[in-house]
C-alpha cells in the first residue's frame, strides 16, 4: 500500500484564472511547487485521487497561490476546496545529516543516556523555537522532550530508538 505525504491543503480559489490557495504542510514548497512537479490531489472522505502538475506557484500572504495546467476558470477549481495535495514517500527530498522527518521519528522509542526506558513518541509540538517531542510510557502521563542538543543525545532511524539526556526538572 502507496503511503502518503501531506504538501499542502487547497483552501480557495484566487481570482477567476483558476489559480488557488495552498496552506502549506511541508517545509520544502519551493520544490514541491516548482513549474512541472506533479503533486496528488486527494479527497479526504471518498479518498478520490489525482495528479496534477505545477504551472507557477507563489508566496502570498503566508500561503501558496498554486496554478495548476488544465485550471484555467475558477469554475474548474471550486470543487477542489478542502482536498488535500500529497506526495508519495518514495519523492522524499533528501535530508541534511542529523535531520529527520516527523514520520521517521514517531514511533521511536526513547531510552535515557543511564539506559532508562521512557516510552515511545506519538507526536511533535513546534511552539516555538524549537520542536517538542511527545513521549508515552507504558503506564502514566506523557512526557515532554525539548528537541535540542543537549536534551537529544542520538536519534537511530534505522533502530528506532532515540537517547535523551534528561536534564535536571525535565520530567
Amino acid at each position: 500500500m502507496e503511503q502518503w505525504l501531506s504538501v499542502g491543503k487547497l483552501v480557495n480559489t484566487h481570482g477567476i484564472r483558476g489559480e488557488v490557495k495552498i496552506v502549506l504542510q511541508t517545509d520544502f514548497p519551493e520544490e514541491r511547487f516548482a513549474p512541472n512537479s506533479v503533486l496528488t490531489l486527494l479527497e479526504p472522505e471518498s479518498k478520490r485521487k489525482f495528479e496534477v502538475e505545477v504551472v507557477s506557484a507563489r508566496l502570498h500572504k503566508n500561503m501558496y497561490v498554486v496554478k495548476f495546467k488544465g485550471w484555467d476558470d475558477i469554475n474548474d477549481v471550486e470543487k477542489y476546496k478542502g482536498w488535500e495535495l500529497k506526495v508519495s514517500k518514495e519523492d522524499l527530498v533528501p535530508l541534511e545529516e542529523g535531520e529527520y522527518y516527523h514520520h521517521q521519528v514517531i514511533g521511536c522509542t526513547v531510552v535515557t543516556d543511564e539506559g532508562a526506558e521512557l516510552g515511545v513518541i506519538t507526536e511533535i509540538l513546534s511552539p516555538g523555537a524549537n520542536d517538542v517531542w511527545v513521549v508515552q510510557p507504558k503506564k502514566g502521563k506523557e512526557v515532554l522532550i525539548p528537541v535540542i542538543d543537549d536534551v537529544v543525545l542520538d536519534v537511530n532511524i534505522a533502530s528506532k530508538i532515540v537517547q535523551v539526556h534528561l536534564m535536571e526538572g525535565l520530567i
